[in-house]
């Protein structure tokens, strides 16, 4: 690699040389491609702010501070103390009421923290009566301020334990990695919860400031994915309904429309129907654009049928959760991502986006606040009646050939309804079942009417950052 030319001054900073980077090397890369991916990474705001607090750290660490004493809490307490034994005058009452205050209290403990360098929790010893069955124990504590935690327990109707249901994305549970739907609760703040409710233990959540958690994790086989799409390790695959808090909420005229997510098995006719609203309206509606790895064909162009990017940015990509999901297929990457709903959100459009089932609970955002519909098919009989003149696609990609239905192809798409409305249905907010193409539309163009205007039930989340 060439020398870089960081600047003149000796005291220039990581974040400048970093800021420079890429237009240093522009001379020595060999194509845009490359040079792309060096202003996306050197470009990245998170990166910067990073790189900036470093800086700061490690002025902060020259310097050398030392601090006047370690014990400010201590001696706080010592004061209020002796001052209670003087004559209270004006000064002195508003002196302890000062000193008495949580917040003094708070910040005080905060110095002794940071003057002692005792910035690791301290966590409770392993238990001695760990049960023999159990594949592993995790004793886990978060120190958070007012923040929920992110995560729904729920009670085992059959074992009667206390299980995590559901692990909100983005929440303080999910960013620690440590806690993963499945879990058994024991202990919450040094307190047993077998004998307790889930409504009791959220009180001791509630008021915890530090919260410790005993959990245990049976080793439970974990069902093969159906489907070909592949996503973040982060994410939990399990799902099962559980209580949620929900309050009424209707749309605003200055805010952006509800993402509206296509729930179907294969065949069921999503991509008919999805084409019929975007002809309906080709202004109100909009649909991602999807990413890609394959090569540009000569009648294509970049962000009209996909996004062309390279297989290392994608990867990348992927790695940095910024897909909802994606897939393989022959040797080629192709993913939906974030910003491609975001993209059309910003239009002012109604997104309409189809996935598979399980990314569903990963969209269920304050931001997004989707409105998801499950398209289900009819009775066997009548897929036999309506569909035998239809022809379905074999493949993912658009050289996937189209060949008549099977019966085996009717009996997948039941089996694959049957299965995806057991395991999420408790994430459906609308049922329509496509037995007639027309009809279905009908009933689809209606509901999206409803929900521009219409009052709905949504979680409280949604709408309290």
């Amino acid at each position: 690699m060439p020398a870089l030319s960081a600047g003149s001054g000796s005291d220039t900073g990581l974040y400048e040389l970093l800021a420079a980077l890429p237009a240093q090397l522009q001379p020595h890369v060999d194509s845009q491609e490359d040079l792309t991916f060096l202003w996306d990474t050197f470009g990245e705001k998170s990166l910067h702010s990073l790189v900036k607090i470093y800086e700061k750290l490690h002025y902060y660490e020259r310097q050398n501070p030392v601090p006047i004493l370690h014990g400010a809490a201590a001696l706080a307490d010592d004061l209020a103390e002796d001052l209670q034994n003087k004559p209270l005058n004006s000064e002195i009452r508003e002196l302890l009421k000062l000193l008495s205050k949580p917040n003094v209290k708070a910040l005080l403990s905060v110095h002794d923290t940071v003057a002692q360098k005792k910035y690791d929790p301290v966590l409770p010893p392993m238990p001695d009566d760990i049960d023999d069955e159990e594949d592993s124990v995790k004793i886990i504590r978060l120190v958070k301020n007012r923040e929920p935690l992110g995560a729904t327990i729920k009670k085992d109707e059959q074992t009667g334990a206390i299980v995590v249901a559901r692990i909100m994305r983005g929440g303080a549970a999910d960013r620690s990695g440590l806690i993963h739907v499945g879990d058994e609760l024991r202990e919450v703040n040094g307190i047993p919860v077998e004998d307790k409710k889930p409504e009791e233990i959220i009180q001791i959540l509630v008021t915890g400031f530090r919260r410790s958690f005993r959990l245990s994790r049976k080793d439970k086989k974990t069902n093969k994915s159906m489907y070909e799409c592949k996503k973040s390790d982060q994410y939990d695959t399990a799902d099962v309904p559980t209580y949620e808090e929900v309050t009424p909420y209707r749309r605003q005229m200055n805010e952006k429309y509800r993402l509206v997510v296509l729930v179907g098995p294969v065949g069921v006719g999503l991509n008919e129907l999805k084409r019929k609203l975007l002809i309906s309206d080709t202004q109100h509606y909009g649909v991602t654009v999807p990413h890609t790895t394959r090569a540009r064909r000569s009648q294509e162009s970049d962000g009209v049928e996909y996004i062309f990017i390279s297989k290392h940015l994608f990867e990348t990509d992927v790695q940095n959760n910024k897909f909802i999901e994606y897939g393989e297929y022959k040797n080629n990457y192709y993913g939906t991502s974030i910003d491609s709903v975001r993209s059309v959100l910003a239009k002012n459009k109604v997104c309409l986006l189809d996935v598979q089932p399980h990314t569903v609970k990963h969209l269920r955002t304050l931001e997004f606040k989707p409105y998801v519909i499950f398209i289900k098919p009819p009775s066997i009989e009548r897929l036999r009646e309506t569909r035998k003149n239809a022809k379905i696609i074999s493949g993912r990609d658009d050289e996937g050939a189209a060949k008549p239905f099977t019966e085996e192809d009717f009996q997948e798409m039941i089996k694959s309804a049957q299965i995806m409305e057991s395991q999420y249905g408790h994430l459906f907010d609308k049922i329509i079942v496509n037995d007639d193409l027309n009809m279905a539309f009908k009933e689809l163009k209606t509901t999206f009417d409803k929900l521009e205007t219409e009052t709905y039930w949504v979680p409280v989340s949604w709408l309290h950052s």
